[in-house]
């Protein structure tokens, strides 16, 4: 996401003498979310930078030089990242792979070791402890709620070795029986659901307006638009309506995992 938008915000608010605090009041916002503008991590909803030009005084500058909140970009996923880490709350829907911040050493290096161009052995080992940064999210014993939403496809997916498959199985089992995280699959009896065409990310926030981030080959989308994220949070729960309850979600990893720890 580029950050000339928030450098200019910035340049704007220190000439106007204000502190981030001081905007985020006159411009009825966090001072969280101003900080996240400015650094880049954040695109501020039309209605968030229409308030912005009337604190600021600079028109319809703001507003009318929005950055495309859909641009894919090579870092796609960083920013995402970020606001995963403050994230109090996340709701993921997984189409065909366990999601990063559950995917176990083994898992990981299976799915990071293919790609185009080729990495070398060192960009591979640098992919694989972000990835497994990522899991750290989950060392607090309470924050963030987590939800995964597994399309069955996650399961069934032969990614790496048998043995692999039962371990990264059995991880999600153990986090879900610790109550650390709420897990249900989406079986393939029900067919079309409103989830099918690809990952999705929900973030909650104390402090700050929820987010979406979807994502696809080689490219990442964050949505913070109210009217969109509303959307996608009603779709999500429409499609997790049709999922298998806690109790039989996890009594389908752990079958399915002994099926791998018994494949000859």
């Amino acid at each position: 996401m580029s950050n000339i938008y928030g450098v200019w915000l910035k340049e704007q608010r220190l000439a106007a003498g204000l502190t981030q605090q001081e905007l985020a009041d006159m411009a009825v916002m966090t001072r969280s979310h101003i900080a996240h503008i400015e650094a880049g991590r954040r695109i501020p909803s039309k209605e968030d930078a229409r308030r912005l030009d009337r604190a600021l005084g600079t028109g319809n500058v703001l507003s009318s030089f929005l950055p495309d909140d859909g641009a894919a970009v090579a870092d796609y996923f960083e920013a995402a990242r970020l606001l995963e880490q403050q994230a109090v709350m996340i709701r993921e829907f997984a189409l065909s792979l366990v999601p990063g911040v559950l995917q176990t050493e083994g898992y990981a290096r299976a799915v990071l070791r293919p790609g185009f161009p080729p990495r070398s052995e060192q960009e591979g080992d640098r992919l694989l402890v972000t990835r497994l940064e990522r899991g750290k999210v989950l060392t607090d014993p309470a924050i963030p709620l987590f939800c995964a939403l597994l399309d069955e496809a996650v399961l069934r997916r032969h990614v790496g070795s048998p043995e692999v498959m039962a371990e990264q199985l059995t991880h999600i089992v153990r986090l879900a029986e610790r109550d650390r995280i709420r897990v249900h699959v989406l079986p393939f009896g029900v067919g079309y659901h409103p989830l099918l065409q690809g990952m999705l990310s929900l973030m909650m926030f104390d402090d700050q307006p929820p987010i979406a981030y979807g994502e696809g080959v080689l490219m990442g989308r964050l949505h913070d638009s109210p009217a969109l994220v509303e959307t996608l949070q009603h779709t999500y729960t429409l499609a997790l309506g049709d999922a298998l309850s806690r109790k039989e979600s996890i009594a389908l990893l752990r079958a399915t995992a002994k099926d791998y720890g018994n494949h000859d």
